[in-house]
């Protein structure tokens, strides 16, 4: 995949930090604003084949385009390596929810809007998380170790956090809580079956699979830009609405967690680019899973507001980031 391509081992001028770091945003800003777009456009549209097949799918072929990049030996670092990885999987899977839950209170914003962000606190980091880890001089396989383990876990996980959410806010039955096995099973067939079959052609083919690269990255563009046409001209005045409401939350949920995974990990003693590498795993979620599992699996478009709003917010502070992992000398490359 791409993190392929980018070299580390040379001086970092201004230009190189914004010819390596344009490319990431280019893409998955699209992606975001796609998927903006299409919370504004579905807000009063009912289940249809917009939700229930293209967007599935899209995330499908970006989950693909993951395990392209992953191998066996991703999972069995928290075997060998424990003490990172267990600091890392600590920050994302207990962490992140408890300081969503308590922003959420804290804000005290609409019933619809905590669910989602619980939602969103549920999902795992994506493979946007590993490049933006190598941008900013980072731990790349370690990054790639705890979203390996984390795309897996979560599978488990994101059911019954969704659920205590539903049952904790909308406590009057107006949304109904998810079914565990079939969220299970639904998850299973958006991420975890389309990542191994990315690990098997990665496997099988390496060359093939980074000549895939680029055509899933557009195909993934393709998909959300067709979701966005056919729902096209559906209330688009309200993005300053959406972001007032719910961009707080997200601004302070994005900061809180990336100072979390950085002073937590500084606090273990771990080496800097492992430190730096725990707040961006921490802090960069898989949006697109958030907006699918409102949009889809719950069918509420008010909850996939916070996924999007998140989404835009987490490329902006990442740019920071990137530009600071930049600027100093790190450690030599670790091992995990």
């Amino acid at each position: 995949m791409l993190v392929s391509r980018v070299r580390t081992d040379a001086p970092t001028t201004r230009l190189d930090f914004c010819q390596n770091t344009l490319p990431i945003f280019s893409n998955n800003l699209d992606y975001s604003v796609l998927s903006l777009t299409l919370i504004l456009n579905l807000k009063h549209m009912e289940s249809s084949i917009l939700t229930e097949v293209f967007l599935p799918l899209a995330l499908a072929v970006i989950m693909l385009g993951m395990g392209l990049s992953l191998k066996i030996e991703d999972f069995r670092r928290i075997t060998v390596y424990p003490k990172p990885v267990l600091i890392g999987l600590v920050n994302q899977l207990i962490v992140l929810p408890l300081v969503a839950f308590g922003l959420v209170v804290l804000f005290g914003i609409q019933a619809e809007l905590a669910v989602g962000f619980m939602i969103l606190a549920a999902c795992p980091g994506g493979a946007t998380s590993n490049l933006i880890t190598l941008l900013s001089k980072g731990d790349t396989a370690l990054s790639i170790t705890l979203t390996a383990i984390t795309s897996l876990v979560t599978v488990i996980t994101i059911p019954f956090i969704v659920n205590f959410a539903i049952l904790q806010f909308i406590p009057e039955g107006e949304a109904q809580p998810l079914n565990v096995l079939g969220t299970i099973i639904s998850v299973v067939l958006i991420t975890v079956i389309p990542v191994s079959i990315g690990m098997v052609i990665h496997s099988r083919a390496p060359h093939f699979s980074r000549r895939m690269d680029r055509p899933v990255r557009i195909l993934s563009a393709v998909f959300l830009a067709l979701i966005i046409l056919a729902a096209v001209l559906k209330e688009r005045a309200n993005i300053g609405t959406f972001f007032a409401q719910a961009g707080p939350v997200a601004l302070a949920l994005n900061v809180i967690t990336l100072a979390i995974g950085y002073y937590v990990a500084r606090w273990f003693k771990l080496p800097t680019r492992q430190q730096r590498t725990i707040s961006i795993e921490s802090g960069i979620q898989n949006g697109t899973l958030g907006i699918t599992i409102a949009a889809t699996l719950i069918g509420n478009s008010a909850m996939t507001i916070p996924s999007a709003i998140y989404s835009l917010i987490m490329f902006g502070t990442a740019i920071v980031l990137i530009y600071w992992g930049n600027r100093g000398a790190v450690d030599p490359p670790s091992r995990v």
